[in-house]
């Protein structure tokens, strides 16, 4: 009996580590249809708590924001454990060393979040709601680096792909994520502006993921972008060009500028993991890119 489920652990793991891009995408499918579907399915334990004004209340904000990313976090985790990629190799040494240019990506995305730590109007939110946006971030934060910048990452690097195609493909599945804005009645115009903005700053999650040598500093990024923006223009996915703080006014070039950087410092990425998904591990025989 231990045998046998051995034997299909051991099948499980070697079935991810042999990497894939139709792997990342598919995991990314899924993980989508979860984070998708779980507020119909906890609806009848979560109808009271949930309010049109999303930043209304504590309550409001962990419907609608934090429990989706902290059940699809749990759900990550668990698959990561399930394969054998926890903490290693998705929190270990990155296998290909970052430039010292990569550090514009990180010191890009910190400006705005210091600019609007700074600028948000913290009075017109209660102190619980300010406290659950940040438990939010956490989480998508979490949530979203896991899934692309750590199991998407891998899952190419294990195929042979060069840090280039990495960049890309995994910024692209992290800006996917977002198209799904479309059903939920926004317009092409803004859903359209969303998937260039979250390519962009997928970009510069991945070169500080090269640049850091390690996921958590992504994660931690990422974990302060998202409720700071929500907390500044006072809701999700919503322009700030009413407000008449300066350092809200100046966010929004620094948004722009950021955009516009990713995409340059794109053409440069350079390397090759050669298989492998951390700095200790030997380097593998490049994988047939269909596996």
């Amino acid at each position: 009996m231990t045998d046998t489920t051995t034997t299909r652990t051991s099948g499980w793991k070697a079935f991810w580590d042999r990497g894939g891009w139709w792997k990342a995408f598919g995991l990314a499918i899924v993980y989508l249809a979860v984070y998708q579907l779980l507020p119909f399915a906890a609806l009848p334990f979560t109808q009271g708590l949930a309010d049109a004004d999303v930043f209304a209340t504590p309550g409001s904000v962990f419907v609608g924001l934090a429990l989706p990313v902290i059940v699809g976090s749990i759900v990550l985790l668990a698959f990561a454990w399930s394969i054998g990629w926890l903490p290693k190799p998705l929190f270990a040494r990155q296998p290909v060393k970052g430039s010292w240019w990569m550090w514009i990506a990180p010191v890009l995305v910190v400006i705005p979040i210091v600019l609007r730590l700074v600028g948000i109007d913290y009075g017109a939110y209660s102190a619980g709601v300010i406290a659950m946006a940040f438990v939010a971030g956490a989480f998508i934060g979490l949530s979203e680096e896991l899934l692309t910048r750590g199991l998407a990452v891998t899952l190419l690097r294990r195929c042979g792909y060069n840090e280039w195609v990495v960049a890309a493909l995994s910024t692209l599945i992290f800006a996917l994520l977002h198209s799904v804005n479309l059903f939920t009645g926004q317009s092409i115009a803004t859903v359209g502006f969303t998937l260039l903005y979250t390519f962009a700053f997928g970009l510069l999650m991945y070169l500080t993921l090269r640049v850091t040598g390690n996921l958590i500093w992504p994660i931690i990024l990422h974990a302060l972008t998202d409720p700071t923006t929500f907390l500044a223009v006072g809701g999700v996915d919503e322009a700030n060009a009413a407000s008449q703080n300066p350092l809200l006014a100046l966010a929004g070039p620094a948004t722009f500028l950021l955009i516009a950087v990713a995409f340059v410092l794109l053409i440069f990425i350079r390397g090759n993991a050669h298989g492998r998904a951390s700095a200790d591990e030997a380097a593998r025989d490049a994988q047939s890119t269909t596996a």
